[in-house]
């Protein structure tokens, strides 16, 4: 059987926010013999306060899991000359050591970071 990452709403929704689900399921077919990373990091965030992202690795795949205006977003690695940078839409989160930035591109790339965050312990 070939394996799969399969990301229910409601495991989403109960790692981003409190509240109800939608019926659908959301699989993501991975290649032979993959295995499944989760890393879920709190972050103290100027701007937007306390948020928690997790981090879903497999394979080729990349994604974040993160609250953006009070949705869940799912935000797919792409390529970053250092750290790690996700996009979802027009949202960029940027990873690097510890420290983090969520950018609005239809800001400008060069406009202040939506937030300015922090892991903690």
């Amino acid at each position: 059987m070939r394996p799969s990452l399969l990301l229910r709403p409601a495991v989403l929704l109960a790692f981003l926010i409190s509240g109800a689900a939608s019926a659908e399921d959301l699989v993501i077919p991975l290649p032979e013999g993959a295995t499944v990373q989760r890393l879920k990091t709190s972050y103290a965030c100027t701007g937007i306060g306390p948020m928690s992202v997790n981090y879903v690795n497999s394979g080729g795949i990349s994604l974040a899991l993160l609250p953006v205006a009070g949705k869940p977003m799912v935000f797919a690695n792409v390529l970053a000359a250092s750290g790690a940078r996700y996009a979802a839409g027009p949202y960029v989160w940027w990873e690097k050591g510890g420290s983090a930035t969520l950018q609005d591109l239809r800001k400008g790339e060069d406009a202040a970071p939506l937030a300015t965050c922090t892991a903690r312990p």
